[in-house]
């Protein structure tokens, strides 16, 4: 199954590399060079297929937990003060992806949207302490039920020219359903309570929808 976001490309990529192939096999006489010319758009399409792939991943809806928005590793976990929205300290769990991982944002938590907004910026390396701030990048801020607010945030690396967010303001949203995606290689950050329990460690790999980030107990929301 492969993400509505990459079929476009992938039915362009499927043509051009048909053309390649069959133009290859009429008018290319060297076998070794034939070969070559079709087998490398072929690999190629095989890279664009994996990386548009979008598995279907089932969530319980648990209150009590935040899962992983996305696949990839954790490549932060720290207290910060966070400027946009909450302007107090809060707790950040980063999640970078590579280009072979799954590049869909799932939903964390069920809830409604309070905030969804879209800042254009650089594009320095997704794993930049300030590409946070000053890349490219999407905040969501999500009311749930026993966390109270939390916040995700699409962030462009180096290679991602593009952020899908599907999150609008007012939108009552599920745990683990799609919330968009971005393109070629980049990173996730989750702002939650300071009360949450981090349930992952520093280079951890965790699958979106699958993966629990955090857990809370007995925390009175406030607001």
């Amino acid at each position: 199954m492969f993400h509505r976001e990459g079929r476009t490309i992938i039915l362009t990529t499927f043509f051009i590399v048909a053309g390649v192939v069959l133009l290859a096999d009429f008018f290319i006489e060297n076998q070794t060079t034939r070969l070559v010319l079709q087998i490398v758009p072929i690999v190629f399409l095989l890279l664009i297929l994996q990386f548009f792939r979008n598995p279907k991943r089932l969530s319980n809806n648990n209150f009590d937990e935040i899962l992983a928005p996305v696949d990839g590793k954790v490549v932060a976990i720290e207290q910060v003060f966070e400027k946009e929205y909450f302007k107090e300290d809060r707790i950040q769990v980063s999640i970078f992806m590579s280009p072979i991982n799954v590049h869909v944002t799932r939903y964390p938590a069920s809830g409604v949207v309070q905030y969804s907004k879209y800042h254009p910026g650089k594009y320095l390396v997704a794993w930049h302490p300030k590409s946070s701030e000053e890349n490219e990048r999407t905040s969501v801020v999500i009311k749930t039920p026993k966390f109270g607010d939390i916040l995700y945030r699409q962030i462009a690396g180096a290679m991602a020219r593009r952020i899908v967010n599907y999150a609008e303001e007012g939108d009552s949203v599920q745990q683990g359903e799609d919330a968009g995606f971005i393109k070629f290689g980049s990173r996730v950050d989750l702002f939650l309570p300071l009360k949450s329990d981090i349930t992952v460690k520093l280079n951890q790999k965790v699958k979106g929808a699958i993966t629990c980030v955090a857990t809370i107990n007995d925390y009175d929301e406030k607001g």
